[in-house]
């Protein structure tokens, strides 16, 4: 489990939250600090904006990065990094989920079938429905956060090609030729 620190969760923090007051951090038993429902709320609608992003556009704009991947000879590998995150998101939140949340996840946020279809279909009031649709947000919001080697959330840290925990390698500077030496801006040419 991750630790959650302020500066995690103070820029996701609704202003007009009632439990963490825009800070983001709502503090627990024993004095841990854990984060607000706002917070949780914001990190999935991000994930799946990005979701909805890669599976609206056009296939022919797909494209393939190279990525390091992390171990001991930390080989370079060809990947699709739209298509990975679309399959990431669909099977972390099958595996997170319980079937009745699945289902109403899969009806409501992957088919877009509004509250009225999907209440009808399941049997449940307006409530009761609404009530499921943020359990399950704040549910798959902290899994997308602490998913473990690598999250789906913060979003850049997925797409980009870092590696995390490796320092990128120093590239020397050819050194000074007589005819260009460097100048200093706080000294004067003389």
């Amino acid at each position: 489990m991750k630790e959650w620190t302020r500066s995690d969760t103070l820029a996701l923090a609704s202003n007009r939250c009632t439990s963490c007051h825009g800070l983001g951090l709502v503090f627990g038993k024993r004095g841990k600090s854990n984060p607000c429902n706002c917070v949780l709320r914001a990190i999935f609608r991000a994930c799946y904006a990005r979701f909805r992003h890669c599976v609206e556009k056009e296939k022919y704009m797909s494209k393939v990065s190279l990525q390091f991947t992390r171990g001991t000879d930390r080989r370079l590998t060809w990947g699709r990094k739209d298509e990975e995150y679309v399959a990431d998101f669909i099977l972390v939140s099958r595996r997170s989920l319980t079937p009745t949340e699945y289902r109403v996840f899969r009806y409501h946020f992957l088919l877009g079938a509004d509250w009225k279809l999907c209440s009808r279909k399941f049997g449940l009031s307006r409530g009761n429905f609404f009530h499921m649709v943020y359990r399950i947000m704040h549910k798959l919001g902290r899994v997308f956060r602490e998913l473990e080697p690598y999250g789906l959330y913060p979003l850049n840290e997925y797409f980009s090609t870092t590696v995390r925990g490796v320092k990128p390698a120093a590239v020397p500077l050819p050194p000074p030729t007589p005819d260009r030496v460097p100048v200093r801006p706080w000294r004067r040419a003389a």
